[in-house]
């Protein structure tokens, strides 16, 4: 269980995206799951089974009449505008958020292997993005690339070796209506920041002292070289 940090709502475990609400409009635009299919390039069978698994997790989305004077077809039940409308509230609210915060980390690169550099920081080993000619550099990390687990149901490390893992506890909690900041004490001089959505807070029992892992993937972190001390 995580608390990755995405426009998606979850529903045990079953997450409603982007793709599964284009799905959905267009079901009503076209007035057949077939017709949707068609429209969007997908398999009939696929859109079949995946509006079975989301109408397992969320309960009925699209009501199907048979026959009759206008020859059948489907159309969205009240629960699937209401889907609809909560996934859009929640994507603005994202959007708001593109200008993520970033947590910077200073640190001394250790090894490189091609792109990605070894940079040992306070918090502890980092793998990032690293230009060729770096040694003393700062490592950010975007809010919204950080996934939040639990300290007892984190991947281990040898089935996630391209994501970086630091442990920490929570610290603060900022609330919006979707959207949570969550602030992580892992050893730095700032905490790291992750965003999660307001779903996962509750989910997950984030508050101020649960221990948890933060895990980002290496490709997403970047690493520029330090300002020189002597330039101050």
């Amino acid at each position: 269980m995580d608390a990755g940090f995405d426009a998606r709502l979850r529903e045990g475990d079953v997450a409603f995206d982007a793709r599964d609400a284009t799905l959905l409009r267009a079901i009503d635009d076209g007035g057949s799951l077939n017709a949707a299919a068609a429209e969007l390039g997908r398999s009939y069978a696929r859109a079949h089974a995946r509006l079975a698994d989301l109408e397992a997790a969320f309960g009925p989305l699209v009501e199907r009449q048979r026959g009759g004077s206008g020859g059948g077809g489907s159309r969205l039940t009240g629960n699937a505008t209401r889907l609809l409308a909560r996934f859009d509230r929640l994507r603005s609210a994202v959007s708001g958020t593109v200008e993520a915060e970033e947590t910077v980390v200073s640190g001394r690169v250790v090894d490189r292997e091609g792109e990605l550099a070894t940079v040992e920081t306070a918090a502890g080993s980092l793998r990032a993005l690293a230009p060729a000619d770096a040694d003393a550099v700062q490592v950010g990390v975007r809010a919204d690339a950080i996934t939040l687990h639990p300290s007892g149901d984190a991947p281990r490390t040898g089935a996630t070796s391209a994501r970086n893992r630091l442990r920490g506890s929570v610290t603060a909690v900022d609330r919006g209506e979707a959207i949570a900041r969550v602030a992580v004490d892992v050893g730095t001089d700032a905490p790291l920041v992750a965003l999660v959505t307001v779903d996962s807070v509750e989910r997950l029992g984030l508050a101020p002292g649960k221990p948890v892992v933060a895990t980002f993937k290496a490709t997403a972190t970047r690493a520029v070289p330090a300002p020189d001390a002597s330039d101050d």
